[in-house]
């Protein structure tokens, strides 16, 4: 009941201030649990696992332990490139720079809404608040001296009440925009650091293994010297 009569009192711009909360926090459940449990992964262990498969040149395998967990976009970001494994560097690399647009994407996807909810709030609390001072100065100015005080502090109550529920809105969705944010960003850092190291690691895989001997030969041939012809005599 004590709601229902905060809301009351703060008119029709708190209700739509609390629509506009409502949104922020379905916003936010939805974005916290595609970041951190349907995207989240051990990605140290993935990548280990890839990288095993591709230096034993079970690329099939690869494919299907990525395919395996498609709906994350780090394993789809992979699955893209593995499928090019075959192909010269330059295809490879393009691969690479599709799986991130393609991918990328999902991390920042309906995340700068938040923001924006946060920014209404703020603003419809002062809309709130200027139609409050609105019903006090015309309650000053033309209501009945009977009726006067209470308009005034209704004005008033209105003004007070439509700028705490927008603070209260926009406050959290700001903190939660930015711990989001944070959570996103170390996604899309992942992302590009590790598929950077598959396509690396692919086309590094077409360069033939260099034995010891290359690299340290036991016995190195001296080189040979040519002797300086001697001066012929002068006549």
């Amino acid at each position: 009941m004590a709601f229902l009569k905060f809301m009351n009192e703060s008119g029709v711009v708190g209700w739509l201030i609390l629509l506009t909360g409502i949104g922020s926090l379905v916003l936010v459940a939805e974005r916290a649990k595609m970041l951190y449990k349907e995207y989240g992964m051990n990605v140290d262990e993935f990548m280990g696992k890839v990288q095993n498969l591709v230096l034993a040149k079970k690329h099939d395998e690869a494919l299907l332990l990525c395919a395996q967990l498609e709906k994350k976009p780090l394993a789809a970001a992979f699955k893209t490139i593995l499928e090019k494994a075959d192909r010269d560097d330059d295809t490879i690399f393009q691969a690479h720079d599709i799986a991130l647009s393609e991918n990328v994407p999902l991390y920042t996807k309906r995340l700068h809404y938040l923001s924006m909810l946060a920014n209404v709030a703020t603003l419809m609390g002062l809309l709130g608040t200027i139609h409050g001072l609105i019903l006090s100065f015309q309650a000053v100015a033309s209501a009945d001296p009977a009726m006067k005080q209470q308009l005034l502090a209704q004005g008033i109550s209105v003004s007070m009440y439509t700028t705490a529920l927008g603070l209260a809105v926009a406050i959290p969705a700001m903190v939660f925009f930015s711990i989001l944010t944070s959570r996103q960003n170390e996604l899309m850092e992942e992302m590009m650091e590790k598929c950077g190291k598959l396509a690396e690691l692919l086309t590094s895989a077409h360069v033939p293994n260099l034995s010891r001997q290359n690299v340290f030969p036991d016995q190195v041939a001296a080189p040979t010297v040519t002797p300086p012809s001697a001066p012929g005599k002068a006549s």
